[in-house]
């Protein structure tokens, strides 16, 4: 039986509240244990162990601060979803190798996400704009 729109809604917004508060161990909680985690452009390329994606978080949580995740739009599939969002924040370290100097940013996400049975998040896609990164960092 496949999740309805609300349980998956949820369970992104869980996530990204997680983000929000830079916990790791919430962030984890919300991926299936065989999740991969595929962030478009990152030089490890996709992680498919929780330690690799542990190590990812980590990283991300030191290069950005007080980020909030606002989704602009939402599709729903049977157990996947698309989310279209904005990030804003600050930029204390070098996200994605751009020095932050811990300045203001903003910029574009779209996750393209697919559950598992039990509600987790067995496969996390996301496409960064990095082009408004770069414009405004760099």
């Amino acid at each position: 039986m496949g999740l309805t729109p609300a349980q998956m809604d949820a369970k992104l917004d869980a996530h990204f509240g997680f983000e929000a508060a830079d916990d790791v161990e919430g962030v984890l909680a919300t991926l299936a244990r065989d999740v991969e985690h595929d962030i478009v452009g990152w030089p490890a390329g996709p992680a498919r162990s929780h330690a690799d994606i542990r190590a990812f978080y980590e990283a991300l949580f030191a290069d950005l601060a007080d980020g909030k995740v606002t989704s602009t739009r939402r599709l729903h599939g049977d157990n996947f979803m698309v989310d279209d969002s904005v990030w804003r924040g600050t930029a204390p370290g070098r996200p994605f190798g751009i020095e932050g100097k811990g300045r203001p940013l903003e910029f574009r996400l779209l996750h393209v996400l697919e559950f598992d049975d039990s509600g987790d998040i067995s496969r996390e896609n996301v496409w960064i704009d990095l082009a408004a990164i770069q414009a405004q960092l760099g």
